[in-house]
């Protein structure tokens, strides 16, 4: 699907995620602080166990703190199944910072049970078929999970559909691999004007 040339900066920005997730980096790449708090040197050991023995991708989102509303949309969409037994996937994971931005009122009108199906196919819009790597990545139109399209490019960093970046890429879940975006993906196919005006809430 995907082939290598190097030109995702995203790599450059793994470092950034050690306070975000709790896989994805290697732990010999820095020299110990004789200074550093207990809490930290003990969520360094933390994070180099699970980096050893990653989780699956709803395990890593968890415990990585920043991606509270992801988990509860994708439970309450009954996906948490699928993305932790299924796979492998790649899943461009929006942050609770990305969440808030949403138009007023979005978030809390997805999650009501009348909204299942809006909030599935923008989760699923989310997640690719395989293990796609920031090497693979190219100027490509990418295939989702939800059926339309995400369209990277690669002239300015990672974007997706032109205007939201890939804060942090190669995230490693046993069964696939997270990228961080500072946005949420809507399908063209939804109107969000107009599904916020017919939202019953």
């Amino acid at each position: 699907m995907m082939r290598t040339s190097t030109r995702l900066v995203a790599v450059s920005a793994i470092a950034g995620l050690l306070a975000l997730s709790a896989c994805g980096s290697d732990s010999n790449d820095s020299s110990p602080a004789t200074d550093a708090p207990a809490s930290t040197e003990a969520m360094a050991e933390t994070t180099d166990a699970m980096a050893e023995e990653p989780g699956n991708i709803v395990e890593v989102a968890v415990g990585a703190g920043s991606f509270d509303t992801l988990v509860a949309a994708v439970q309450a969409a009954g996906l948490d199944g699928t993305l932790a037994d299924g796979g492998p996937f790649t899943v461009f994971a929006p942050t609770d910072d990305a969440f808030a931005a949403l138009p007023d009122g979005l978030v809390d009108c997805l999650l009501l049970p009348e909204s299942s199906d809006a909030l599935t196919a923008i989760l699923t819009y989310h997640v690719v078929d395989g293990t796609v790597l920031s090497t693979d990545l190219e100027e490509v139109a990418v295939p989702t999970l939800q059926g339309e399209n995400i369209e990277i490019g690669l002239t300015d960093g990672v974007t997706l559909n032109g205007s939201v970046n890939v804060a942090a890429a190669d995230v490693l879940a046993s069964n696939g691999v997270i990228h961080v975006i500072d946005g949420v993906l809507v399908p063209p196919s939804i109107d969000v004007e107009a599904f916020l005006a017919s939202c019953p809430a």
